[in-house]
């Protein structure tokens, strides 16, 4: 699937935020997803007690998943599908290995 220029990008409040990666399973952008929001959710815990170490922690874990959503990282619309794919499925693998 080839997207357009428009299709890379959205628009909230005036800043301009990079869209999710189309061609991902959605089965695996779920799973990514799900990820960023226990790490957005850490956040603002830590962010609340003040802990640095647990705020890098979910920080790390964030960024991981929207590497993973395309939406950090490589530009997604230059790349082959499959190196796209493989590339979220390694960052699943890790965020999951910081769960065990």
């Amino acid at each position: 699937m080839t997207a357009e220029p428009d299709d890379h990008f959205f628009v909230v409040a005036g800043r301009r935020w990079r869209r999710t990666d189309p061609a991902l399973p959605e089965e695996l952008a779920a799973a990514l997803r799900s990820h960023l929001g226990r790490g957005r959710s850490a956040v603002r815990t830590a962010k609340r007690v003040g802990d640095d170490e647990a705020l890098a922690a979910a920080r790390h874990r964030n960024g991981l998943a929207k590497h993973g959503l395309g939406e950090r990282g490589p530009e997604w619309w230059t790349r082959s599908e499959a190196d796209r794919i493989a590339d979220a499925e390694r960052a699943l693998a890790d965020l999951d290995a910081l769960d065990a």
